[in-house]
Formats: structure tokens, sequence, C-alpha cells
């Protein structure tokens, strides 16, 4: 991992086109702002974990529900 410190107002570039901006400082918090394409996906990283989590427990409950499904009753000719 690369840490870098700057002060507000200064920023970082991240290849050709991404560009980080310290844009405040807080006591416990900063504020930054991010000039991406759109094509660039940016997510924070706590909704990406939470997502995460909300897909494990669908899955989980799907699985169940699968597990306890009853089977279907023989075709009779």
């Amino acid at each position: 991992m690369l840490v870098l410190s700057r002060k507000k107002d200064e920023y970082i570039l991240i290849g050709d086109n991404i560009k980080i901006t310290l844009l405040d400082i807080g006591d416990d918090k900063v504020s930054i702002g991010i000039d991406a394409p759109k094509s660039q996906t940016i997510i924070r990283g706590e909704l990406l974990e939470q997502t995460k989590q909300t897909n494990l427990e669908a899955i989980e409950s799907s699985l169940a529900a699968l597990y306890t499904a009853k089977e279907p009753d023989p075709i009779e000719e």
C-alpha cells in the first residue's frame, strides 16, 4: 500500500484520468473529491462490504429453501 501525506486542497493523480483531491480535514474524518471517468466504478468500502454480506445471506437463505423444498410428486401414467 502506498501511503501519502496531503494537505487541504492538494491532490493525487492515478493514471491519466483519476484525480483525488483532499477537500476538508475534520477532527475524525476527511472529505475527498474524486474526478474520474463515468465508466470507472467508485464505491465506499463499507457499502461494498454491506452488499457482500447481504448477497451472502440471500444465497444462504435460497440454499436453505432449496434443501427443504418438497420433491415433486411422480407423474402417473
